[in-house]
């Protein structure tokens, strides 16, 4: 009897392994795609993420007003928009929308729809952490309205007003970036290096001096301040950040502020009074007022009014943060701009209006799309769900490749490129990816606030020797920001020159590297990252003597403390948004969502502003380069490689084509079996 029983439970144990079947096998008979993405994503709000990991769900989930073409790059087809035209000069365009268009509860999804959602993202609540928010600045008064540009939205909108904003915007509005008065706190003025007592010399006069534990104070007694302090302070600050009793100071000596020449006493005085009017009414909104640059026509008509000849705006309304938010569920679940704490997007109440909607969230073990059977487009869909799985560790996702557990890795670790060229030759791609990878430069902090040194660092960077010997995944090095396509050539002037990087320490006061501060360099958790910040601490010990501390935090922590400033060097990457070098440059704007850094250039804007405005393409682009020149120059962020992009796919995944940006449209992916 033992016998019998003992055959019949190794039958059934043979039957169940025989029948054992893989992930993607069940998956394939589902229909769904089983994918890597890196970590778990931040969040899904279009408006509040900034990384590739959440935008490779978001681009399934949302769509705007124009999407990708699967098959070739720089190409853009209807999304939202069904049409689109543009005026003579590329500075007007009306979109007419599709009115089949829906969210994923059967809403339809309108004109009104994007102005709000523009709103939103624009806003200038200070408590606001959007970071993408420059990537809507090409709108008129874009960017006034984002910053509060109190001048621009009171004055400069006023056709009647006696001075026009294209001459008065030359006054120091925004203010002296070279005074960042927070850099000098606890320092004394005549104990300044020669450097930076130069960027107070066109305030001050043979022998005079300041107070700098006043003037950087947190809150700044300003009546108390001598008037070449008061100039000083009011000149870093700019008009448009002057608090309301700062701005009465002003206007009892207006000449302590750098104003245009064609400003006579009354146009200053009226820029004041309209602007602390705007203060004592208790600062409304100014979204009326600002005029910026997006209008509902009708329901289903959207105006566009850009800031300067833009051509290419359908190729960057696919980005993401172009896309509608659904305004009637944002506004059930919160105030138009609640930022994480905002319920909008938990599984049980997101709602979207693309080819997929959210399924479930298991946060640490997947995230699953499934069809949206209201989108407009559903007939050609072809997979029934997506699941993201948020694997950190690369070789634990090339194993998982090989064990059948997904059809497509989010990389394949640089280490792990030989044994995949022999393994999977069919299986593996490595495809051209418009990005760079650099590493930000906090230029807040003590030495770093010294180009020479930030500099040194740069060139003591062996970038050959990292693509070659550690990634193997076809990396170029970076002689700049931006990488080499379409028409444009980057000015290439960082390169590995060791020698000259310590000449440049020595001329900073730092002949001998033992006074130098250990400098701690952030840097993901993740294997490859451990790696690539092991090498640069390597070269810096090696050609510069320094020592640099090498810190690895989880995918969230490392955003945050970005975002915070809390950090020396950071290893960072940019994917480019859209194909246009501005992509990588706009970035570096003062005070910019994603700069980070510190650094600012009125230089640097005054150039974008003028390639803006450039039609001539060639001639645009060599104003870019420029531009780009002057960001290296200072070398606020240390240009390292060009990225590859490098991934293992399996045999039955199809549309799924070699695109520049990587930003596959979901929609047209198919699984043949």
């Amino acid at each position: 009897m033992f016998r019998n029983a003992f055959i019949t439970i190794l039958s059934c144990l043979i039957f169940v392994s025989c029948e054992r079947r893989s992930d993607v096998e069940i998956a394939n008979e589902e229909n769904i795609l089983i994918i890597g993405n890196s970590g778990e994503p931040k969040g899904l709000d279009p408006h509040l993420v900034s990384g590739v990991l959440e935008s490779n769900i978001i681009r399934a989930l949302f769509e705007g007003l124009c999407v990708e073409d699967p098959d070739k790059d720089s190409s853009s087809l209807p999304g939202v928009a069904k049409k689109w035209t543009p005026n003579e000069d590329s500075t007007e365009w009306i979109f007419e929308l599709n009115p089949e268009a829906k969210w994923s509860d059967g809403v339809p999804v309108t004109a009104h729809d994007f102005v709000f959602s523009y709103r939103r993202l624009l806003s200038p609540d200070p408590d606001w952490p959007a970071e993408y928010a420059e990537m809507l600045y090409f709108l008129k008064n874009g960017e006034a309205y984002h910053r509060s540009h109190f001048g621009n939205i009171l004055c400069g909108n006023d056709p009647d007003f006696p001075v026009k904003w294209e001459i008065l915007k030359k006054s120091n509005f925004k203010g002296d970036p070279k005074l960042k008065l927070s850099n000098f706190t606890d320092k004394k003025f005549l104990n300044l290096e020669e450097r930076d007592r130069k960027k107070f010399s066109s305030y001050l006069s043979d022998g005079q001096q300041i107070d700098l534990t006043k003037l950087s104070a947190t809150k700044v007694e300003t009546e108390k301040l001598t008037e070449v302090e008061k100039r000083i302070f009011f000149n870093s600050k700019g008009i448009d950040k002057l608090s309301k009793s700062d701005l009465k100071l002003l206007k009892k000596n207006t000449s302590l502020l750098n104003w245009v020449d064609q400003a006579p006493e009354e146009v200053r005085q009226l820029v004041l009074d309209r602007i602390i009017a705007h203060h004592e009414s208790g600062k409304p909104n100014l979204w009326e007022k600002a005029e910026v640059g997006v209008t509902a026509i009708n329901d289903f008509t959207l105006k566009i009014n850009l800031r300067g000849p833009i051509p290419f705006l359908p190729e960057i309304t696919k980005h993401y943060t172009w896309y509608p938010v659904p305004k009637h569920v944002i506004l059930k679940h919160g105030e138009m701009n609640t930022a994480y704490q905002s319920p909008w997007t938990r599984v049980e109440n997101i709602v979207s209006n693309g080819a997929f909607k959210l399924k479930t969230w298991r946060t640490n073990h997947f995230l699953e799309i499934e069809r949206n059977n209201h989108y407009w487009d559903r007939d050609n869909v072809y997979l029934n769900g997506v699941r993201y799985l948020p694997i950190k560790n690369y070789y634990t996702e090339t194993r998982m490749f090989g064990d059948e557990q997904l059809h497509l890795t989010y990389t394949v670790p640089s280490e792990l490129i030989p044994m995949a060229k022999e393994k999977y030759p069919t299986q593996l791609r490595q495809e051209p990816y418009v990005g760079v990878r650099f590493l930000r430069v906090n230029n807040r902090k003590e030495p770093l606030n010294d180009p020479k040194v930030r500099r040194a660092f740069a060139l003591s960077i062996d970038q050959k020797s990292i693509c070659e010997e550690i990634l193997q995944g076809g990396q170029t090095p970076a002689s700049g920001i931006v990488p080499p396509f379409g028409n444009y050539k980057p000015p290439g002037v960082i390169y590995f020159d060791p020698k000259k990087a310590k000449s440049l320490l020595a001329e900073s006061g730092y002949e001998s590297t033992s006074s130098f501060p250990e400098i701690s360099l952030l840097t993901t958790n993740s294997d490859s990252g451990l790696r690539e910040a092991e090498a640069l601490q390597a070269m810096w010990q090696k050609h510069l003597g320094i020592k640099v501390r090498i810190m690895q935090r989880e995918w969230t922590t490392y955003l945050q403390k970005q975002y915070d400033a809390d950090y020396d060097i950071c290893v960072a990457g940019w994917i480019g948004d859209y194909l246009d070098p501005t992509t990588f440059l706009e970035m570096w704007i003062t005070d910019g969502g994603n700069n980070n850094t510190g650094w600012g250039s009125s230089e640097f804007e005054e150039l974008l502003n003028e390639a803006e405005n450039t039609t001539n393409v060639k001639t645009r682009m060599e104003i870019l380069s420029q531009a780009e020149q002057t960001i290296l120059n200072d070398t606020p962020v240390l240009p390292i490689y060009w990225y590859t992009t490098n991934y293992l796919i399996r045999p039955e995944v199809k549309g799924w084509n070699p695109l520049l940006l990587n930003n596959h449209p979901f929609k047209s992916v198919k699984l043949e079996k």
